[in-house]
């Protein structure tokens, strides 16, 4: 009798360790979503520097950028990146109280880069359909702007689904991970823009 138990236990364990041998096809789906998010803003990157290289004057003289606030948004929003990793590591140590800290601290950085884009919306003197940089201007901020509302949207996600008991902890924290991953995206995605549309723009 005692055999067959620790028969069964050592299945039952050995088919745990097995499980865990596989990657978790959740991450694996998002990280495909990514892949196929990045190529869409790929195509936006591709046509914005064939207008640049085949119009004259890029930007239009009604159309110049302003570089400060966007490169604060930067600093912040990269930032934000390593302040959610801190929160990852915080619940992979079954510290749930610094997993909420850190994630709060994302959500506000973020909050704060959308406010500044809006800020810079409402302040840069012309609109989507001034000319031709500025619909691409704004088809790519926005555009990027909407994925950090999302990502926004799964880390408050996250912060609600930890208030049930024991949700997320060392052994269970594939839906943090998958935010941060999320997030790590967007924050790649941002500083590609950045360098397009604010720094090459003005070189």
């Amino acid at each position: 009798m005692q055999g067959a138990i620790d028969t069964e236990q050592t299945a039952a364990h050995g088919h745990e360790v097995g499980h865990h041998e596989h990657p978790d096809f959740r991450v694996l789906g998002l990280i495909t979503f990514l892949a196929s998010e990045f190529l869409m803003f790929a195509g936006f990157f591709a046509t914005f520097l064939i207008f640049r290289s085949a119009i004259a004057e890029w930007p239009p003289e009604e159309t110049e950028v302003e570089l400060l606030l966007p490169a604060i948004n930067t600093v912040i929003l990269v930032s934000s990146s390593l302040v959610i990793n801190k929160g990852t590591k915080a619940i992979q140590k079954d510290d749930l109280g610094g997993m909420r800290k850190w994630f709060w601290v994302t959500v506000a950085m973020g909050a704060v880069f959308l406010a500044g884009q809006i800020y810079e919306y409402a302040n840069l003197g012309y609109g989507l359909k001034t000319n031709l940089f500025s619909n691409c201007f704004y088809l790519m901020t926005g555009f990027h702007g909407a994925h950090v509302a999302i990502g926004l949207l799964l880390i408050l996600g996250v912060l609600w689904r930890s208030r049930r008991q024991d949700h997320y902890g060392s052994a269970h924290h594939v839906g943090p991970e998958m935010a941060e991953i999320y997030w790590h995206f967007v924050d790649i995605v941002w500083i590609v823009l950045f360098f397009l549309v604010y720094i090459l723009t003005l070189f």
